[in-house]
């Protein structure tokens, strides 16, 4: 089998045939689709299970035990049972063009290419049946990349913009994948952050295109977007901040380069929380210094995280504050 297609899905009734149509209809049909039901409590499952036949046997429906608040974890359960040669993700709510599927897997196959990432794609508005695409250029960079083991280039070239690490703008070797025990980390939101850093670092072959596939659906309120106090706002960001400095530590933790460069390994922990700040950085405006060292303070000692953590962070955060948040 070509690919597997894993769609993380929660109350997504109003979107969820919309873009399992656009999965049906691949000019490349040698694919599974997963789709993994995070307890929905609309008729989302209902909608999938409509699709058993018109799929013929090519859909699986897993439903979890329990809600897991986000897709990290039904993404690697999608992942688990997957038999494709390549992975690829979607969100419940988004959609692909026609060609998809077989224009990824023809760029994987003649570039032998761990990772496929997409710089263009398209956008539409929140209505259950699209009425307009606008085509919209991710990144402003886009060439073909063949990785060497020099880290810092890297970095260079492909932490370059938010939408680099979106799961849906990367096609994957499922064997690479799995050799590399590549997961999402289990966290609410930013664990695509971690994810991508981890494909970066670990990835030989990768390969850049420009050809919009993907139709991402924005939806104002969504879990990450909803409007919350300025407050709650950081807190809420937190929460992927810790963790995520957290599972980044470990797994740069061992390797010889990281360990031989610590700066570097510094580098990487601070794009990561410069990234996240970038995300509360209207909320920060609120506060001053000492004020956001106490909300910080207190949100590191309730998580009970590390002091190491907990000093790169705030020396992050100081040089965000001096640097962003007073131009």
């Amino acid at each position: 089998m070509k690919v597997s297609v894993i769609i993380p899905v929660y109350n997504a009734e109003k979107y969820l045939g919309v873009c399992l149509e656009s999965v049906l209809i691949q000019t490349l049909q040698d694919f599974e689709i997963i789709v993994v039901d995070d307890c929905s409590t609309d008729s989302s499952p209902a909608i999938a299970e409509s699709y058993l036949k018109k799929f013929g046997g090519r859909l699986k429906i897993i439903t979890l035990p329990e809600n897991t608040g986000s897709a990290a974890v039904p993404r690697n359960i999608g992942l688990e049972h997957a038999r494709g040669k390549y992975i690829y993700f979607i969100d419940n709510d988004d959609l692909i063009i026609d060609i998809a599927l077989e224009t990824l897997y023809n760029f994987a196959e003649e570039y032998r290419a761990d990772v496929v990432s997409m710089t263009k794609g398209f956008r539409c508005d929140e209505k259950p049946v699209p009425q307009k695409f606008t085509e919209h250029e991710w990144i402003s960079v886009q060439d073909e990349i063949f990785l060497d083991d020099n880290f810092e280039d890297r970095l260079k070239k492909l932490y370059t913009s938010e939408y680099e690490f979106v799961p849906w703008s990367r096609f994957l070797r499922r064997e690479f994948l799995i050799k590399n025990n590549i997961t999402f980390p289990a966290m609410k939101i930013g664990d695509d952050l971690v994810w991508n850093f981890e494909l970066i670092f670990t990835a030989k072959r990768w390969l850049r295109i420009n050809t919009a596939l993907y139709v991402q659906r924005y939806v104002p309120d969504s879990f990450s977007r909803r409007k919350r106090t300025p407050k709650d706002t950081i807190i809420f960001k937190m929460n992927p901040l810790i963790n995520g400095l957290e599972c980044l530590e470990k797994f740069l933790h061992g390797k010889e380069y990281f360990d031989q460069n610590p700066t570097m390994r510094l580098k990487v922990l601070g794009d990561f929380a410069v990234t996240i700040f970038g995300t509360m950085k209207e909320a920060m405006k609120n506060f001053s210094p000492p004020e956001l060292y106490e909300i910080f303070l207190h949100e590191f000692t309730k998580a009970g995280s590390s002091q190491p953590a907990l000093i790169s962070c705030l020396m992050v955060m100081n040089a965000f504050y001096r640097n962003e948040l007073k131009k």
